[in-house]
């Protein structure tokens, strides 16, 4: 089987969304399928846009964006498409809200190939809400074609799912969840080696982009709360320049609270392992892939109802649930009682067990083969 993943980049920084999407499709070569990556430059550098390509392993074509950072048109990629979309027998959409989605799904539905929408949250009551009357019109025009001209809707938890079926009408939707990578090996330095600002001191860990919905404002507001001095908080990620300039602004009376920007490899590893405590407070989070790391990792976290994963979380006793408004007397619990986070961890490691890339992927070919 044949089955090609459109996306509209593949860039880390531009989130969990692009940093699962190779994993993903190196799950299901593993497993006999024949991938291909359909993807724009957007956020790469010294990428070409000439013929076939590799990304980590999968195969890919690259295209130029030419108009629009967020919906990222490119006409090059539409051309493809169109002459190439009926060598797959399925096709993977991954977003709704952008030209590489719509473009495919369009030469799909021409080409009478079917495909599967993953709305990666952006449908979700919260996220429609945001910059509404655009997303209205989107939605009117081409979004709700799209998605009621989709084989299926892949959701990655059952919160995203009812949420966005109940709002939308909907009702064709498969929740797959996401797998997580761990390294097998430890990093051969501490978190304090790459970040001294560190040496000698627990931190709680915030690691995600940095975007308006995750509410890095309340954890910095909670953390400076507390007023304790014998903790760290590191926030790693990149984000809007405005906004990470706000956020450092929020946060420049204390050195206790630590930016580091974006991190990757080692210096991530070594984050996410030696962390006391992860935390995503979001309004708004269809899986969080971060969280999933660092449980994989035996840390515990401290998360909002509004992440899909809370639910789980909570009845496995794996971290904190508390609400938005809750975010430092749940702060205050976990940091008070290092025993208790230690066993929370335990369950947090055992937890991650349950979602592996091999399982996703085997419930992806089952989907394809339905559709197919």
């Amino acid at each position: 089987m044949r089955v090609l993943h459109v996306i509209p980049s593949v860039s880390e920084r531009s989130g969990g969304p692009a940093a699962a999407i190779v994993p993903m499709c190196r799950a299901l070569q593993n497993q006999g399928i024949e991938v291909f990556l359909a993807t724009t430059s957007h956020g790469l550098t010294q990428i070409s846009t000439d013929g076939i390509r590799e990304c980590k392993g999968v195969p890919a074509r690259f295209f130029p964006v030419q108009v629009g950072a967020s919906f990222k048109y490119s006409r090059p990629l539409t051309t493809w498409l169109k002459t190439c979309v009926r060598d797959f027998d399925v096709v993977h959409i991954h977003a709704v809200f952008n030209h590489a989605s719509v473009a495919a799904a369009r030469v799909c539905r021409k080409a009478g190939v079917p495909y599967v929408v993953r709305p990666l949250g952006t449908l979700d009551p919260w996220s429609m809400k945001q910059k509404a009357g655009r997303k209205r019109i989107f939605w009117s025009l081409v979004g709700k074609r799209m998605l009621q001209g989709s084989a299926a809707v892949h959701y990655t938890a059952h919160g995203e799912k009812t949420a966005t079926e109940e709002s939308l009408g909907i009702n064709h939707g498969r929740v797959i969840a996401l797998g997580v990578e761990i390294n097998a090996s430890a990093p051969s330095k501490k978190a304090a080696d790459h970040f001294p600002d560190l040496a000698g001191w627990p931190y709680v860990l915030f690691l995600s982009r940095l975007d308006q919905k995750k509410n890095v404002e309340a954890l910095i507001d909670a953390f400076e709360a507390l007023n304790d001095d014998a903790w760290r908080l590191v926030i790693a990620g990149d984000g809007l320049r405005d906004y990470v300039s706000s956020l450092k602004k929020r946060a420049h009376k204390s050195e206790r609270i630590i930016f580091t920007g974006w991190v990757e490899g080692e210096p991530k590893e070594a984050l996410l392992r030696d962390a006391a405590l992860f935390v995503l407070p979001s309004r708004q989070e269809n899986f969080g892939l971060s969280v999933m790391e660092a449980m994989a990792r035996g840390v515990p976290v401290l998360v909002s109802p509004h992440v899909n994963l809370a639910p789980e979380i909570e009845a496995a006793n794996a971290g904190w649930v508390v609400e938005l408004g809750q975010v430092k007397d749940g702060l205050a619990a976990a940091l008070k009682n290092e025993n208790e986070r230690a066993r929370r961890g335990e369950l947090a490691y055992k937890l991650s067990q349950q979602y592996s890339w091999q399982k996703t992927a085997t419930d992806l070919i089952d989907l394809y083969q339905q559709i197919a």
